[in-house]
């Protein structure tokens, strides 16, 4: 019996936001959009993460206006956001009711599957966003931040599979944002979750340490239904593996992948020029599409290292890269082993370029540091060790609660906060998420004597 695997295609959304920092303009994708909804992929990842932040503060976009006008284009294939769980696409815990109207409007506008997942897996963060998917009558599925230490082993994330499972997940995604899963893993954790739940199960990888093509290959053995590629025009390196190889392969091994050659061809041939116009521009450093193995052994993605790198530059201080990069882990292992993704991972780096700057461990603290020690990003997957508790926030009390828990409702202040530029639900939303850059597209909008000017630096990059 011929077997199948799907494909999610993600140069919409994470295979440019791993390569040129999400700059790419909806007009660049409305000319393809058909082409692409008759290729045959399982949904197009095109919304969330960070094009949110890009539309408002570099393209001068709408971005519900994005998913809208995808949403018309689209009549096959399913649209698929990402979503931070209680953060939505932000760095900050939201009340419930922003994350439910986000999440209700999200759907409404056109989206089909949500993809939710917590920087910490603390599940507790993902139920308000559970709850308003469903009842908004989309899919929600829950990811799986995949990491690696001594606690986070294949029983750890089964047993977080079964959970998700348990919260109304409608389908489950290990998503490996470092390219950390092994092939041997990979292989291990999908067998096991097929084993224990009946859920369709996807995973997500990057190329960014080079295994990312073989550790497909022995998920797709395992049973898992769908995997996460990007057009080749922007694959590799930080980005995922290249649709159309990965599909070959597959299919000489006996998948039925559902996709069309000839449009992924059509699809690759559009890109390139885009791809090439932005490598002109010098967004496109050439550097995210080296493989870095160092992933593998300091466990930092690639996003990671690039930024850590940019930051000590521009400081002066590119000479400390190796001692920042070697004091990652060791600030990771302080903080309870959290999984490097946003905003966790800026804020592990960030910490560990002060340590090493100031020439002594926890000397200097970011206020998001002291906040997530407090317990207000939620539970850390292995308990901080007192001492470090102590250098970090003293004898303050750390919170054991939801910690959405604590906050009122805070959706009649935004709307009270932007009601001169707002004309709708989703522009209170945009505000509430990113509230000066969304003031200011909203602003440059109603009013022609609104003057700022759209930011033109670059940012660091999100990792997912």
């Amino acid at each position: 019996m011929t077997k199948q695997i799907r494909f999610m295609e993600t140069v919409l959304r994470d295979g440019q936001q791993s390569q040129i920092a999400t700059r790419m303009p909806t007009a660049d994708m409305l000319p393809i959009i058909k082409t692409m909804d008759e290729a045959g992929f399982h949904s197009l990842e095109m919304w969330g993460g960070a094009t949110f932040d890009s539309c408002l503060r570099f393209l001068n976009e709408d971005p519900w206006e994005r998913l809208r006008l995808i949403r018309k284009e689209v009549k096959n294939t399913k649209l698929q956001m990402l979503l931070r769980g209680q953060n939505l696409l932000g760095y900050k815990n939201y009340a419930d009711d922003v994350v439910r109207e986000f999440v209700m409007k999200s759907v409404e506008n056109g989206i089909d599957i949500v993809r939710v997942f917590d920087a910490l897996n603390d599940t507790r963060n993902l139920k308000t966003s559970i709850e308003a998917c469903k009842e908004a009558g989309g899919h929600c599925q829950t990811a799986i931040s995949y990491t690696t230490s001594d606690f986070h082993t294949v029983d750890y994330f089964v047993g977080l599979a079964k959970e998700m499972a348990e919260l109304g997940a409608d389908s489950i995604c290990i998503k490996d944002m470092a390219g950390v899963l092994t092939p041997a893993t990979g292989f291990e954790l999908v067998s096991r979750i097929k084993d224990s739940i009946s859920l369709p199960l996807e995973v997500h990888t990057h190329a960014t340490s080079g295994i990312s093509e073989m550790t497909y290959l022995k998920v797709a053995e395992a049973g898992a239904d769908i995997i996460d590629t990007a057009i080749s025009s922007f694959s590799g390196g930080t980005s995922q593996p290249a649709t159309e190889s990965v599909a070959i392969a597959l299919a000489g091994l006996g998948f039925d992948t559902g996709l069309k050659m000839d449009k992924l061809e059509e699809i690759a041939n559009y890109f390139n020029p885009i791809r090439d116009h932005f490598r002109n521009e010098g967004l496109l450093n050439p550097k995210v599409k080296d493989t870095e193995p160092k992933t593998l052994i300091y466990q930092v993605p690639g996003g990671m290292l690039s930024n850590l790198l940019s930051q000590l530059t521009e400081q002066g201080n590119a000479d400390k890269y190796d001692e920042v990069l070697a004091e990652v882990p060791k600030v990771r292992a302080d903080l309870g082993y959290p999984p490097l993704v946003t905003p966790l991972s800026q804020m592990v780096g960030t910490q560990a370029l002060m340590n090493i700057l100031a020439g002594e461990r926890y000397k200097l603290v970011p206020n998001e540091i002291k906040d997530y020690v407090r317990g207000l990003y939620g539970k850390p997957p292995v308990a901080i060790k007192p001492e470090i508790k102590e250098k970090i926030i003293g004898n303050e009390t750390v919170i054991t609660q939801r910690p959405a828990d604590l906050l009122a409702p805070q959706l009649p202040e935004f709307e009270a906060e932007i009601k001169q530029y707002a004309k709708s639900t989703e522009d209170v939303l945009s505000y509430a998420v990113f509230p000066q850059q969304a003031k200011d597209f909203l602003g440059r909008r109603e009013d022609p004597f609104y003057d700022v000017p759209l930011q033109t630096v670059n940012v660091k990059i999100d990792l997912e």
